[in-house]
C-alpha cells in the first residue's frame, strides 16, 4: 500500500467535525478562496486527521484510495453541509437536494469502537472514507436541529477568513475562528492602526 503523508495540514478547532469539514474550503467567500480537496490523497489525508483514530488507513479498503467520483461527492456533501447550517443559523430549512444529500451520506456505517489488546480505544471501519463522511453528515443533521446550538454558531470577524465556528465560550462573544491565528492578525492590525495614528 502506497504510504500517504499524515502530516497536519487541515484547520481544525470549529468546534464540530463537520464545521471543519466546511473548512476545507478555505476562505470562503472571499477572492482568495482555496480547495483543499482537490483530489483522492487530501481526501484521505483530511480523514487520518480530522477523523476518528482508524486502524483501517485511509485508501486501504478495496479500491484503493478515494476516486475522483468519491472526492466530487465529498465536495457536494461538504456543500451541503454548509447550505444546512446557514438554513438553520436564518431560521429556514434546507432544500430537498440538500435533505437527500445529508441523509444519503448519513445512512452508512460509521467507525466501531473496540479495545485493542493493550485495552486501548481503538476505531476500525471497512470504508474509512465513508464512515468518517457519514460521521460528518450526522454531526451536521445533529448540530442543526438543536436551537442553542445554533444560535452560537458564528462566522469569524477576520474579512478574509469566512470560517464559521461554534462558540462555546461562556459568555458566547467569541469572535474569531482561532484566536492564535485570525485574531492574532486583527489585534495586530489595531495595534499598528493604533500606534500610525
Amino acid at each position: 500500500m502506497e504510504e500517504i503523508d499524515a502530516t497536519p495540514r487541515f484547520r481544525q478547532g470549529a468546534g464540530r467535525l463537520s464545521l471543519d469539514f466546511v473548512r476545507t474550503l478555505r476562505y470562503r467567500g472571499t477572492p482568495g478562496e482555496q480547495e483543499e480537496l482537490p483530489d483522492g490523497a487530501a481526501l484521505a489525508r483530511w480523514v487520518r486527521q480530522c477523523g476518528p483514530a482508524l486502524d483501517t488507513p485511509p485508501g486501504a479498503r478495496a479500491g484503493g484510495r478515494p476516486g475522483e467520483a468519491e472526492v466530487r461527492a465529498a465536495r457536494a456533501l461538504r456543500e451541503a453541509v454548509y447550505a444546512h447550517i446557514a438554513a438553520a443559523r436564518s431560521g429556514g430549512s434546507p432544500g430537498p437536494e440538500v435533505a437527500a444529500r445529508l441523509n444519503g451520506a448519513a445512512a452508512p456505517d460509521v467507525p466501531v469502537p473496540y479495545l485493542s489488546a493493550q485495552g486501548a480505544l481503538r476505531w476500525r471501519a471497512d470504508d474509512p472514507v465513508s464512515a468518517v463522511l457519514s460521521l460528518v453528515a450526522r454531526d451536521a443533521l445533529e448540530l442543526a436541529a438543536d436551537p442553542a446550538l445554533v444560535n452560537r454558531l458564528h462566522e469569524c470577524a477576520a474579512p478574509d477568513c469566512g470560517a464559521v465556528f461554534l462558540d462555546s465560550s461562556r459568555p458566547g462573544t467569541r469572535r474569531w475562528c482561532s484566536m492564535d491565528v485570525c485574531g492574532n492578525r486583527a489585534k495586530k492590525s489595531a495595534l499598528r492602526a493604533r500606534t500610525s495614528a
